[in-house]
């Protein structure tokens, strides 16, 4: 299997390594052996990465001068997808994605929503004129969006691109300047956005990648220097409170897509009803996914028919999951041992509390070579409630949990008692489906199949999965910040 390039530090415009020359291996999910290595940067490195942010913002025109900006963000936007094959060597390597998972949304995705955001940003009005108005005197008003300044960045590991993308590009769009912390289980997915910047000729200094081993260190310093104006992390809902404890000295803006656990749910008059249940299968890149709907919720009616075709769906899958070289494979392996036995707990957890449908095994057969992967057998638990810790706490791997409903009341009462609300997906007739829809308490819902996030669309959530939108104009807007100026005109 193909090793991968060292991720180095971009800082100022040039690729580096960590200021005292460390290193750590870049694991290989598939198996478990290092495909390459990633510079481990110390304090100082981020240090400089902050500093060099803080001076191409605050002494350069990259904040006002907008056509010369956006035709720089463009270019680069150009380079990213002229690379698609190199990103897509990286995500199979480094986040373990099967082929089929790395050409939707692992990159795919994040390069369609890369041009998605250079299209919304048409759509941003700099400049609001909100006419005369008389306060004893005529006074003319202009509210103004600008620039907020320097960004945090703080990435996952299981579609690192897609998040990078979707932080990077708004924000420099938005004419902030940024220093990017991709996870330390996918480094090369963020330090490759570096040396791409570099060929498309992007300014030194307006964009800057830190890694390292360490996966708090360097957030803890862009969370707390005050040269840092905001904040944008994608992660577990449980760091998401930290970083906002470690704002609160220097009042940072602070952006968090956090944890979901969304649920499925399908409708006694969903048309195809066996097809459709069989479709919530918890597999894409091994379950991996914030917005992922793990709960299935289906009608007490209807409840043995879907337990059937739930049957009939995983045992279908047995043989078509964990494939490195086959082009229609969408599960691989989980991203790290760490991921591994966490999942493993839970997989206890659930024989205990509910039925074992399907799976519910750690796997070492996957093949010559592949021994030492991280793979989970694709896995459903039945006959559970929504009060178990299988339907109440983020898993993050290939585990779906079916919960029986009496009605569409107690269907919506089920999905909303989480503390999270990120994503979901409704099928039922239209009109139905959309009225659970609308009272559902989540950022992101789909019905019937529709798309309910791509790079047009804001996509966040409520409660315990965050604050703030990413992606669309929302997205881009959450960059910066209003200013109202009143002019007496008489």
């Amino acid at each position: 299997m193909d090793k991968l390039q060292d991720a180095l530090l971009y800082i100022n415009g040039e690729m580096r390594p960590a200021g005292n020359g460390a290193f750590y291996d870049n694991i290989n999910p598939w198996t478990g052996k290092p495909c390459g290595q990633a510079a481990d940067a110390t304090a100082d490195d981020v240090d400089a990465a902050i500093a060099c942010a803080r001076d191409a913002f605050d002494n350069t025109d990259w904040a006002t001068n907008h056509d010369a900006r956006v035709a720089a963000v463009t270019k680069y936007v150009e380079v990213l997808c002229a690379n698609r094959d190199k990103l897509m060597q990286i995500a199979r390597l480094e986040a373990g994605s099967a082929i089929g998972a790395a050409a939707r949304a692992q990159i795919d995705g994040a390069l369609n929503g890369a041009k998605d955001l250079l299209k919304c940003w048409e759509k941003v009005e700099l400049v609001e004129d909100l006419g005369i108005k008389n306060e004893g005197y005529d006074t003319k008003r202009i509210v103004r969006r600008e620039a907020t300044g320097v960004v945090g960045a703080i990435t996952p590991w299981n579609v690192p691109l897609y998040v990078n993308v979707g932080k990077v590009i708004a924000a420099l769009l938005a004419g902030c300047t940024v220093v990017l912390k991709p996870a330390p289980d996918t480094p090369l997915m963020g330090t490759i956005m570096g040396e791409l910047a570099i060929e498309s000729g992007l300014p030194a200094g307006v964009f800057n990648v830190i890694t390292s081993a360490d996966p708090a260190m360097a957030g803890e310093m862009l969370t707390k220097d005050p040269r840092v104006d905001l904040i944008s992390f994608t992660g577990s809902t449980a760091v998401g409170k930290i970083i906002m404890k470690n704002g609160a000295d220097t009042l940072k803006r602070v952006f968090l897509e956090l944890g979901g656990k969304s649920a499925f749910i399908v409708l006694d008059d969903a048309e195809n009803f066996p097809m459709t249940v069989m479709g919530s299968m918890v597999v894409f890149h091994a379950g991996q996914g914030c917005a992922y709907p793990t709960r299935l919720l289906v009608p007490k009616s209807r409840y043995e028919e879907a337990v059937g075709a739930l049957q009939m769906a995983y045992a279908g899958f047995a043989d078509k999951w964990g494939k490195f070289d086959e082009p229609t494979c969408i599960m691989g392996p989980l991203i790290s041992k760490k991921q591994l036995g966490r999942v493993s707990e839970y997989l206890e957890i659930g024989k205990q509390e509910a039925r074992l449908l399907a799976g519910g095994n750690v796997r070492t057969d996957m093949g010559e070579g592949f021994e030492g992967g991280f793979f989970v057998e694709p896995t459903c638990f039945v006959d559970a409630t929504n009060d178990m810790r299988i339907a109440r706490e983020e898993i993050f791997g290939p585990v779906l949990v079916v919960i029986p409903f009496e009605d569409d009341d107690d269907a919506v009462r089920i999905a909303n008692d989480s503390v999270y609300g990120l994503g979901g997906a409704i099928f039922g007739s239209t009109e139905r489906a959309v009225k659970v829809a609308e009272r559902i308490r989540a950022g992101a819902l789909s019905v019937n199949g529709g798309v309910s996030i791509t790079g047009d669309l804001p996509f966040g959530g409520y409660k315990q999965s965050g604050m703030g939108r990413e992606w669309g104009v929302e997205g881009i807007v959450e960059f910066m910040e209003i200013k109202a100026i009143g002019i007496r005109a008489s």
